[in-house]
């Protein structure tokens, strides 16, 4: 087991909670499912440490971007047990998930844009509205209804 570093600060679920702007079933959450860890006082109350303040932004950060816990995990998964993350870990993590980020900007752009002309347009055109029929992708495959069979 690894050792832990003397000056390490340890807060209650509450301290973390408010400065991390998450609820504490949030906190008990996250470590159900191993994104995050806390130890047990000899009272049997959790603590976690004080670099859990940032797992959490980036576990925040991430979630705001379309991220999913289950991606997050894997990240998180691949970070140093016993010490705190450095830089180069934050950035692999980055390079990672940069190609799925850039995807995802692509693709919340085009539907800002497509949207903007469909609310103005007021045509509610299944078969021509560029917001639920993108390009006409389903022109190609016929007549009908192409998505509900």
């Amino acid at each position: 087991m690894p050792q832990v570093p003397e000056d390490i600060v340890w807060l209650k679920p509450g301290q973390i909670a408010e400065r991390a702007g998450v609820a504490v079933s949030t906190l008990h959450y996250y470590e159900s499912i191993g994104l995050i860890r806390s130890r047990r006082t000899s009272g049997n109350r959790r603590e976690y440490r004080r670099d859990t303040l940032r797992v959490l932004a980036f576990i925040r950060a991430s979630q705001r971007v379309g991220i999913s816990l289950d991606r997050i995990k894997g990240a998180l998964d691949q970070l140093p047990e016993d010490g705190l993350p450095t830089t180069r870990d934050w950035a692999r993590i980055s390079r990672e998930w940069r190609d799925d980020l850039n995807e995802r900007i692509e693709h919340l752009t085009a539907l800002r844009d497509r949207f903007s002309r469909c609310i103005g347009c007021g045509c509610l055109s299944l078969k021509s509205c560029p917001y639920s029929n993108p390009d006409d992708i389903l022109g190609a495959d016929g007549q009908g209804a192409l998505r509900f069979p």
